[in-house]
């Protein structure tokens, strides 16, 4: 079982690389999610940015803090179901990193980004090169075999795109629902650490 931390404990604030990343792959989320035109040159771009904004946690889990680290967190359904029944029975321990289930989240959250990127450029190419503005562009200067075989491929990688940012934002709005829920089970704000504030322990 993960180590615990005392109810009266401060909890400190995340290191800036985790803020950074956290709060850089939630905007990129919500606004390719919900702001931006699917295929435009900004989309491509911030989805670009997410790649590299979580390149870096990746790296920085290896690497970073202790706390930030993948060894600190590792993702395990046993432990999170004994999470799971010790808040259904009103009974709450703090973590020094992220807890059972938040642990799961993360994983999950990042395995669906890195596939949501991934079929992404795979789609847009780089954002850099100059792309027809339509497809009858495209066939004129290609084959038509290779190119009814590349729409095929775009096919596919759009359909796993579309699952995999509709399942991001359903996630998301869980782990929002879940950080709120622990927060009034735990007596205190458990965002304010991700904020880079501190955030004591209530009083037992």
């Amino acid at each position: 079982m993960p180590d615990t931390v005392s109810s009266n404990e401060t909890l400190r604030p995340w290191d800036p690389v985790v803020r950074l990343t956290h709060w850089g792959i939630a905007a990129a989320v919500l606004l390719n999610g919900l702001v931006t035109e699917d295929g435009g040159r900004v989309h491509v771009w911030v989805g670009y940015a997410a790649f590299a904004l979580l390149a870096l946690r990746l790296i920085w889990g290896l690497v970073g803090t202790k706390r930030a680290r993948f060894a600190s967190f590792p993702p395990s359904l046993s432990t999170a179901r004994a999470h799971l029944g010790d808040l259904l029975a009103g009974r709450y321990r703090d973590y020094p990193s992220h807890n059972p289930l938040g642990s799961l989240m993360a994983y999950a959250l990042w395995g669906l980004l890195a596939v949501v990127t991934l079929t992404g450029i795979g789609m847009a190419g780089s954002p850099f090169e100059e792309r027809p503005a339509t497809r009858q562009e495209s066939v004129a200067s290609h084959d038509r075999d290779d190119e009814r075989e590349r729409e095929e491929e775009d096919e596919v990688l759009e359909e796993v795109h579309e699952v995999a940012a509709n399942l991001i934002l359903v996630l998301a709005a869980l782990h929002v629902a879940g950080v709120g829920l622990e927060s009034r089970l735990a007596g205190r704000n458990l965002v304010r650490p991700m904020l880079g504030g501190r955030s004591s322990g209530k009083e037992g």
